[in-house]
């Protein structure tokens, strides 16, 4: 295959070569350990405080020190909500969502069988919470809200600071955890300025490498660590630090800072004029989100009567790359968990595809992709069974 067309970008994306560059020499040249005496390792030290500076920039917070480095946005939610409830063992209720990403939702699957009461939060037809809802939810025994900040899967922004602001007002002592990893890169982030308590990100979806991954605790909030040992990251998570991942971190999260007006304006048309152009050339595929208030990159399109695996392979034969929802459910064969929860009309609900973009995206590949996009979906229509049982019925 020659020529790829990469729209799978909220799986991961490609490592920008300025973050290859600056992590090269602290493989082989700068080696020490940080936590070393020597001006050798204190060298290497150093650049880990310039990385955290870095990350703290890009999530918005006040202070350096708010910021633990993990090895990925999974790790950050593990250590966001099992460190709060460890903390607060008598009380058992939580409230999220039921369009969280897996490493989320199946985290509290395994806590209900360990006891915990929680409570989803369903979303309307465009994907949307009810704010209402939350605030019924909340309650004395509430130990923890997590809520994501943007989908990945349609890419719906959720105002996590409003519901911060609903969640404090009802219970102050409530803890409230922002999985932030779709958001990143794609919006501005100010946590300082609202009330949330802990915040997640992750390197691979902002341009850096794959196991890396930052926990915003804000000052004040308790959180035992999961990994117990040395004194690194404030006693919050032992272990070596990871550093030439960590400088990469630092890196991509000041490019994502610089590439937030791209991101928001010359992205945001590339997504507009896929999506026009499919819904416009191909019959019967329908937006699977509100037009409004998502990140600028996604896009997720359900083409009806048709299987979404066999889109994504014939996609793939063309050369191009998207996904059928979340890379960590990419191997089921059950449909979106997301979609489900929003109503999708089954018609739709297994032959959906999630388009995202990147900084790194042209206009010529979109262009590849209405040009070879129709010609799958027609291909596909005519073996669908679907579509035969329709011409049947309308012959008669």
């Amino acid at each position: 295959m020659d020529k790829v067309v990469y729209l799978d970008n909220n799986a991961t994306t490609k490592v920008d070569p300025r973050v290859v560059e600056v992590m090269s020499p602290y493989f082989s040249e700068f080696y020490g350990n940080p936590s070393s005496m020597h001006d050798f390792g204190g060298k290497v030290g150093q650049k880990i405080k310039e990385a955290r500076e870095q990350v703290k920039n890009f999530m918005g917070a006040a202070l350096a020190s708010e910021i633990v480095f993990t090895a990925s946005g999974s790790e950050s939610a593990n250590m966001a909500i099992r460190g709060v409830l460890e903390v607060s063992k008598k009380l058992k209720h939580i409230v999220t969502t039921k369009i969280e990403h897996p490493c989320v939702l199946n985290l509290y699957k395994s806590l209900e069988k360990e006891g915990y009461k929680v409570d989803y939060l369903s979303v309307d037809n465009e994907g949307n919470i009810d704010p209402q809802e939350l605030e019924d939810a909340v309650n004395e025994e509430t130990v923890l809200v997590s809520i994501m900040y943007a989908n990945n899967e349609t890419g719906i922004i959720f105002p996590v600071e409003k519901f911060a602001e609903i969640v404090k007002k009802k219970n102050p002592k409530t803890k409230f955890f922002v999985d932030a990893v779709q958001a990143a890169g794609k919006i501005k982030l100010d946590v300082k300025n609202t009330q949330i308590d802990l915040m997640g990100i992750s390197g691979h979806k902002i341009h850096a490498p794959k196991g890396i991954g930052a926990l915003y605790i804000r000052k004040g909030t308790i959180v035992m660590p999961l990994i117990v040992g040395g004194h690194q990251e404030r006693g919050k998570r032992a272990g070596t630090e990871n550093v030439p991942y960590i400088i990469g971190l630092g890196k991509a999260c000041e490019l994502a800072q610089a590439y937030l007006e791209d991101e928001v304006n010359r992205v945001k048309c590339l997504r507009d004029k896929l999506e026009q152009g499919i819904i416009s050339l191909i019959p019967n595929a329908r937006l699977n989100a509100a037009v409004e208030n998502r990140v600028p990159n996604t896009s997720n399109i359900g083409f009806q009567y048709i299987e979404g695996e066999l889109i994504l392979l014939h996609m793939s034969d063309a050369g191009i790359c998207a996904s059928s929802g979340s890379a960590c459910t990419s191997g089921s064969l059950e449909p979106s968990h997301v979609l489900r929860a929003m109503g999708i009309p089954f018609t739709a609900l297994h032959g959906s595809i999630r388009f995202s973009l990147s900084r790194f995206t042209t206009e010529a590949e979109i262009d590849y992709v209405l040009e070879k996009l129709p010609g799958i979906i027609a291909k596909l229509n005519a073996l669908s069974p679907f579509q035969k049982e329709l011409k049947a019925i309308n012959a008669l």
